[in-house]
């Protein structure tokens, strides 16, 4: 069950719905977004049928939802959401209005690698950067990150393009440090499933940046969300990357059906990650204009000034014509399904 504060409740009203929640022995969970609270509730529901939640002074709503994942699901919340990356006055909003790039460097090498690849994703037309300071790898012998390092380096490139950073967090005890730096955190393919990450995540005032697992089902995905809106953290954007198939022609297969099918279920925004799925440039930007097509709420790219001496997926990271004819596609196509290209606020 799930109870909807109004927009104008105050903390005290929703305090007192978690009193009278927890009188009869449930749980509440409270989930702040930017436009509305959810309370989350667990326990016997015939008992919180008695409690008459709806007459309570803030609240919109009582629903008993039957999804599996019950704060990110569309049951409560016909309108799909809009999560707003970056410091006030120069926001970047990612939903259903409009089409967001995202692209940088899968990895933070150098000073001046993370600034010549940001400074020509955002001559492409991006609204955020993207840099892995933490880069958890298939073999222990491949480049790992530099960590705090990159984390300094990516947050100073971000302040001198003008644009919001994201970049992945893969320990719950890294969160905080990662917060100083970062406007938007993510959770990797690989950390889907790390649940006490999630909830780590969950408990800051960041948005994040939620990865498709390899190999997981739709729902596995939504529930990974859920642990962490039930922490308090509603604004998740959700990321397909691509899933592990019989096919090796790509690195994954870009499932771009879970694109429509997870915005019917979720109120939460979905992008795509090309490059990382084909793992091949000249893939990126065809995958590119097919997320377009399908109504994604944008992608995210790699982007790098030299790909031949990349530390860090050369192979898929784009420049010159490739990117260019990215450019185009973010320019020409998103307005032909009714979207406009976003920008800094």
């Amino acid at each position: 069950m799930v109870v909807v504060m109004a927009p104008d409740a105050t903390a005290e009203d929703v305090a007192h719905v978690v009193e009278r929640v927890e009188s009869v022995g449930g749980q509440a969970f409270v989930s702040q977004g930017v436009d509305r609270t959810i309370i989350g509730l667990i326990g016997d529901v015939d008992s919180f049928h008695g409690l008459n939640l709806r007459a309570m002074a803030g609240v919109a709503g009582v629903h008993r939802i039957s999804d599996p994942f019950k704060l990110v699901s569309r049951q409560h919340h016909p309108d799909r959401s809009v999560v707003r990356v970056g410091k006030p006055g120069a926001q970047v909003s990612i939903g259903p209005e409009t089409f967001t790039l995202i692209a940088g460097p899968c990895a933070v090498e150098s000073a001046e690698q993370t600034s010549e690849a940001a400074t020509m994703a955002k001559a492409a037309g991006a609204a955020m950067i993207r840099g892995g300071a933490f880069k958890p790898r298939t073999s222990p012998y491949a480049f790992q990150g530099l960590g705090v390092e990159g984390l300094e380096i990516l947050a100073r490139v971000g302040e001198d393009v003008g644009l919001p950073v994201v970049t992945e967090v893969v320990d719950a005890r890294d969160v905080p440090m990662v917060c100083e730096y970062a406007d938007m955190l993510q959770i990797g393919t690989r950390n889907m499933g790390n649940f006490g990450l999630l909830q780590a995540v969950g408990e800051v005032d960041k948005p994040v940046l939620l990865k498709r697992g390899m190999t997981a089902t739709i729902e596995e995905w939504l529930m990974a969300a859920e642990y962490v809106a039930q922490r308090g953290n509603l604004e998740i954007v959700l990321c397909e990357r691509g899933i592990r198939t019989h096919e090796p022609a790509t690195r994954n297969t870009l499932d771009i059906s879970a694109v429509p099918v997870v915005q019917a279920d979720s109120h939460l925004p979905v992008i795509v990650d090309p490059s990382h799925a084909a793992g091949r440039r000249d893939l990126v930007v065809p995958l590119s204009r097919a997320a377009i097509g399908v109504g994604s709420d944008g992608v995210i790219v790699d982007v790098h000034p030299d790909p031949e001496v990349a530390l860090c997926d050369g192979p898929q990271a784009l420049h010159g014509t490739d990117l260019r004819a990215l450019a185009q596609a973010v320019r020409q196509l998103p307005p032909m399904v009714g979207r406009s290209p976003a920008a800094p606020a």
